[in-house]
């Protein structure tokens, strides 16, 4: 459904109730649309903890060797920026 703005501003709680139906209500302004109104989806999120067990980590991934290459990787790095 498109509506133009004025219609749309006397009209808000029944373009609400169009888009809680899945309907797209489209926006328009001086008959171009604008704008959408569509129903709100809660975004999904993976719990906590969802990658426990699916990654392997090297058992020197924090020794003092590995962060000392690390560090001179982000040196030089920040050398050729200059």
């Amino acid at each position: 459904m498109q509506v133009n703005m004025l219609e749309a501003k006397n009209a808000l709680s029944r373009l609400v109730a169009a888009a809680e139906r899945g309907e797209d209500v489209i926006l328009a302004r001086d008959g171009k649309p604008v704008a959408k109104i569509v129903r709100y989806q809660t975004p999904k999120v993976k719990p906590p903890g969802a990658w426990k067990g699916k990654v392997k980590v090297s058992p020197n991934w924090d020794s003092p060797e590995t962060n000392a290459e690390t560090a001179e990787l982000f040196q030089e790095s920040a050398m050729r920026d200059l």
